[in-house]
């Protein structure tokens, strides 16, 4: 049930997503635009072909200090920090002592402090989890003051040159203080659409007036939740609390590519972050189920959490995203299916309003990724 709108908070961009039209709705205990006038789909495929802009301010700002701060955030996530120079960011996630994930982020390490960037909906979780195991030497600071906007699609490095000459250099997956237009910014080659990007950290203060700038350029258009979500799909990412919880391992996700080689069963450093026993166990074995993509016959998406069987008639899976992929033209989906009958070529069978539907396993992502990499 949606909460009643009196309880949801609204980011510093609020009034800007109204002045613009926006389809407002609840989520994670925000007003957020769904969408502007152009609809879900011209959004989408406006990112995927120049840029768009998006309120992240939603999801939660962490910074952590002190000489024990590498110590507190390897105890609780499966990750060697000690590799990471400064400007560096990677994808990551805190786990349960039962091997589930808590909160997948992006941490960076910066000059004389990390940076987390936590999910809107988990973020009291994940700053009282990290406030819990730090010791004397280390200090946790959440940023209430601040800003999020996200700059995303091919024709992203180009506006922001125009801002900062020096952006367009940045690496993917670094991070780094730049000033936009006199605004100090701490600035990410990042994002969750699949394409080229920017994650832009700014001061409420100053928000409205770096939209308002991002949005002046011909090629920007505002995009909402709802592209948001088709884009990170058609790439194969994961949103949390469909495609992963704290019921969910790393390896039944396929995530194991983001945990360190030294935090690994084989490596230097094994285990010693919460719910080891089970993920190491899973590296040795893999558990019986693992997420796959999916391609559903015909036009009709299928939506989570859809059953799906096997040609036997044996329940096989679960659906735990759905959409249309404006990109590709037709329904796509992820789930967890059955390890045995995961092989791409293998098909489920489900039902949708009384029509049964078969769905293929495919290769992720559903479109390449076109991430900025350095030649």
């Amino acid at each position: 049930m949606d909460e009643p709108a009196a309880q949801l908070q609204q980011t510093v961009l609020y009034e800007l997503h109204q002045s613009l039209g926006a389809r407002i709705v609840p989520f994670a205990g925000y007003q957020m635009p769904l969408n502007y006038s152009p609809g879900i789909i011209k959004e989408h495929r406006h990112t995927r072909t120049s840029a768009s802009l998006f309120d992240v301010s939603h999801m939660g700002q962490i910074r952590i200090y002190g000489p024990g701060a590498i110590e507190t955030l390897e105890s609780l996530m499966p990750i060697d920090l000690s590799t990471m120079k400064p400007g560096q960011q990677r994808y990551n996630f805190l786990t349960n002592n039962n091997g589930g994930i808590v909160d997948d982020l992006m941490i960076s390490r910066l000059a004389d402090h990390w940076q987390l960037i936590v999910n809107a909906a988990n973020k009291m979780k994940d700053l009282e989890l990290i406030t819990t195991a730090c010791g004397p030497r280390t200090t946790v600071d959440y940023q209430h003051d601040a800003a999020l906007i996200a700059l995303q699609g091919p024709a992203a490095s180009t506006i922001l040159s125009r801002h900062s000459t020096e952006t367009a250099s940045l690496p993917f997956m670094h991070q780094g203080p730049f000033t936009i237009g006199g605004i100090p910014c701490l600035i990410s080659r990042s994002g969750y659409t699949g394409e080229d990007g920017f994650e832009i950290s700014v001061s409420n203060s100053h928000a409205i007036t770096l939209a308002e700038s991002l949005l002046a350029h011909p090629e920007v258009e505002a995009a909402g939740l709802g592209c948001r979500d088709s884009l990170r799909l058609e790439a194969g990412l994961c949103l949390h609390g469909n495609d992963i919880n704290e019921q969910t391992t790393p390896l039944e996700a396929n995530l194991l590519w983001a945990i360190s080689p030294d935090r690994r069963a084989d490596g230097k450093r094994a285990g010693n972050f919460p719910g080891d026993v089970r993920i190491l166990e899973e590296m040795r074995n893999p558990p019986a189920q693992c997420r796959v993509g999916l391609r559903p016959d015909g036009k009709i998406p299928v939506r989570p959490p859809a059953a799906l069987f096997s040609e036997a008639g044996v329940e096989s899976g679960l659906v735990t995203s759905g959409s249309f992929g404006p990109s590709v033209e037709g329904p796509i989906a992820m789930g967890y299916v059955n390890r045995a009958l995961s092989a791409p070529g293998t098909p489920h069978h489900t039902t949708v309003r009384g029509q049964p539907i078969t769905l293929t396993v495919v290769e992720l992502p559903f479109v390449a990724h076109n991430y900025h990499r350095r030649r």
